[in-house]
């Protein structure tokens, strides 16, 4: 498998204060049904945690709710039109924390992952102890940090997974990356920051796989 030529490096996130303050002001805690004070409290608690994404459980906030909240320029994020069921990607394989509010440590986009497809990544993951991201979290890492989606260096958030009625996985796998405005996307959106799916056996020389070390509360 071939990798990616080599991305500039992420800006490290901004603290978890500043992250709180940028959630409140795009208005994440009332979706989340959240006092204001709730995500500063807990961001001044953890605030040793430096370098950590400060995230809203999904159970609280959906990827629909947050994926118009992406800018690039003036442009909202957007799903695109044929993942209506994008809510229903949900945990899968993923010890997450039993609260509304909690942290993602050591977030990689994984670029070293780049032409890999899903199904190969997610054991290698798994080997490093690494945990994959949710499409969630993805959402809310480029929100803190939007160097962490560029063009031609995107990330997949395999993570979240859609699970059939009859119990099996669907094909497709969340990802985010920016949008060329070409088919249904429409030129209007050229440049905005997407989310969309690929398939699970699917290599992309411009998607990695975003983890992270570990969640905790």
């Amino acid at each position: 498998m071939s990798t990616s030529t080599s991305a500039a490096p992420i800006p490290t996130l901004p603290t978890l204060t500043a992250q709180a303050e940028n959630l409140i002001a795009l208005g994440v805690h009332d979706l989340a049904r959240l006092p204001a004070h709730t995500l500063r409290a807990f961001a001044a608690e953890s605030a040793t945690d430096e370098g950590a994404l400060l995230a809203v459980h999904p159970d609280r906030v959906p990827a629909s709710a947050l994926a118009p909240l992406l800018r690039r320029g003036d442009k909202p994020g957007f799903v695109v039109s044929d993942m209506t069921d994008v809510d229903r990607f949900t945990p899968c394989g993923i010890d997450l924390p039993d609260a509304p509010l909690y942290l993602a440590a050591g977030i990689d986009r994984g670029d070293h992952m780049a032409n890999w497809s899903p199904e190969e990544a997610l054991p290698a993951l798994a080997e490093q102890g690494r945990t994959p991201l949710l499409l969630t979290e993805g959402i809310q890492w480029v929100l803190h940090q939007p160097a962490a989606l560029e063009r031609n260096q995107c990330f997949m958030t395999i993570g979240s997974r859609l699970r059939k009625p009859n119990g099996a996985l669907d094909a497709r796998t969340p990802a985010l990356w920016i949008s060329n405005g070409t088919g249904r996307d429409g030129r209007e959106r050229r440049g905005a920051a997407k989310v969309g799916w690929c398939w699970w056996r699917n290599r992309h020389t411009w998607l990695g796989f975003a983890s992270a070390e570990g969640r905790r509360t």
